[in-house]
């Protein structure tokens, strides 16, 4: 019974890990989620947002660019806050 429940755990651990990793989050993270939470995880990963569809904006400092929900800029460190609309770029959107 507990070698049974391991190969469906690993199964939906990997099914879970390889569609976020194609999202662009980390296999690893996904693996493990999938592998707990079995079919909810599968859930979960289908249902999340591709990380590189994300809105960007650039840091009036350094000009890095950065995620909307970003609040401190990891290269420079300094506080952003929410930028002219105009100013925010959509990846995933084409047009």
């Amino acid at each position: 019974m507990g070698f049974e429940y391991l190969v469906i755990a690993f199964l939906f651990g990997l099914s879970t890990a390889i569609i976020g990793k194609a999202k662009g989050s980390s296999f690893w993270v996904w693996f493990i989620v999938g592998a707990v939470l079995l079919i909810f995880g599968l859930i979960a990963v289908v249902l999340s947002r591709r990380e590189k569809d994300e809105p960007e904006r650039q840091c009036p400092h350094c000009l890095k660019a950065v995620k909307l929900y970003v609040q401190v800029c990891p290269r420079c460190g300094s506080e952003l806050f929410m930028p002219d609309p105009r100013a925010v770029r959509h990846p995933g959107v084409r047009g």
